[in-house]
């Protein structure tokens, strides 16, 4: 009985039948490998996970970290133009403090983590009298654009290892904000007043002689007046229309009509005169302050208590001026109005309606579930390198 052979396309066919066999077998065997991979290993990947579990559980333990959070009600202690400059100005005297070691004893680690701009931004966060969804859900926000930018609550967080170190870090944040911001403001008010003190005797001095230049022009003008009239008594008519006695015309009016303006700027040039005296006095006054506080104003960071020994400094200042030296006590009464501006600013312009509230430590699961599936992967890599290694020195050995 013949065969009948092969025609060249029923070979090929059978080529192409034999190729797919052998990849399906390959694809079987490398399926099987893994298999046997996973059934001979899996008792040590299942301690691996077992063991990354309890050291994400021991991890969020010893690492993880309560919450506390503490809300302040803005009652006029800052704006949105002001807590955005306290934000960036607030880092920068943590930082300060740090640098010459003034920070309290045992918060070196609360004013490190102050000092860090990005606590600033996560962490103490305002609470705007209206929020982007209620501009959306009302129909008209006519006349309520200002409460837009309002702010009426200040919330701040802090963490710790333990719950009462929370609590603890987070009045910590309190007291720095009130303090660091009172001695901000008072500080400014400081450079201020050294500023205008060093501009401002030259500036009074030039105006008071430049106005006594000009009171001798007019009064030399005057008697010149004055004598005209008296050589010319016919001449003494007034006139109601108002003409200012610089203009060029002026000199064609009538002699008592420029006599009567020529007084009237020599008067106005008395009183400036006398309020440029009363400016200096002062300016003496004020260099007094500045003199008496400037050693106060290294001391402490604290704005609080630099506020309370302002007051006193003031009061001391105050008792060595005349009751009568009514220009000197305006002064001071000035000064005082605003210490006590920025002292109520402060201790009362931020109302802390409850107590601090603190949470328990979060995240334990996503602790374990990252820790079984590191330790999971890793030893998974661990044995898959094994695997790899003893196949290339089995094929070398061939």
């Amino acid at each position: 009985m013949t065969v009948p052979e092969n025609t060249p396309s029923q070979a090929h066919s059978l080529k192409g039948d034999s190729f797919v066999s052998g990849s399906l077998d390959d694809s079987e065997i490398s399926l099987l490998d893994i298999v046997n991979f996973l059934i001979k290993s899996w008792k040590k990947l299942a301690i691996a996970a077992a063991v990354g579990a309890v050291l994400g559980l021991a991890g969020w333990f010893f690492l993880g970290s309560y919450q506390a959070e503490l809300v302040l009600l803005n009652n006029g202690g800052t704006d949105l133009v002001g807590w955005r400059s306290l934000q960036k100005t607030l880092p920068n005297l943590a930082d300060q403090i740090l640098d010459e070691s003034k920070a309290p004893e045992s918060q070196e680690s609360l004013y490190r983590m102050l000092s860090n701009p990005v606590w600033w931004q996560k962490n103490a966060l305002a609470t705007y009298g209206m929020s982007k969804a209620d501009t959306k859900d009302l129909a008209s926000t006519a006349g309520l654009e200002s409460a837009g930018t309002s702010i009426v609550s200040l919330t701040l967080t802090a963490g710790g290892s333990s719950r009462q170190k929370a609590l603890d870090s987070v009045r910590g944040a309190k007291s720095f904000l009130l303090q660091g911001s009172s001695y901000l403001m008072l500080k400014s008010m400081f450079s201020a007043q050294e500023a205008q003190l060093m501009g401002a005797d030259a500036d009074i001095a030039k105006k008071i002689n430049a106005t006594q230049i000009e009171l001798g022009y007019q009064q030399e003008r005057l008697k010149s007046l004055e004598n005209l009239a008296k050589r010319f008594p016919s001449e003494q008519k007034t006139i109601s229309q108002v003409v200012d006695p610089k203009d060029s015309g002026a000199k064609y009016l009538p002699l008592s009509t420029q006599i009567i303006a020529v007084n009237t700027d020599i008067n106005g040039g008395k009183e400036a005169l006398e309020r440029l005296k009363d400016q200096q006095a002062q300016m003496a006054a004020l260099r007094i302050w500045v003199k008496q506080i400037s050693p106060l104003m290294n001391s402490t960071f604290d704005g609080l208590a630099l506020g309370k020994q302002l007051l006193e400094q003031e009061a001391i200042l105050r008792a060595t001026i005349d009751p009568a030296d009514l220009k000197s006590l305006v002064f001071v009464d000035n000064l005082r109005s605003s210490l006590i501006a920025v002292d109520v600013r402060f201790s009362k312009g931020f109302e802390m309606n409850t107590a601090p509230t603190s949470s328990g430590k979060k995240g334990m699961i996503k602790s374990i579930a990252g820790g079984l599936a590191a330790a999971f992967f890793l030893m998974l890599m661990v044995l898959l390198g094994q695997k790899v290694w003893a196949n290339i020195k089995t094929g070398g050995a061939k």
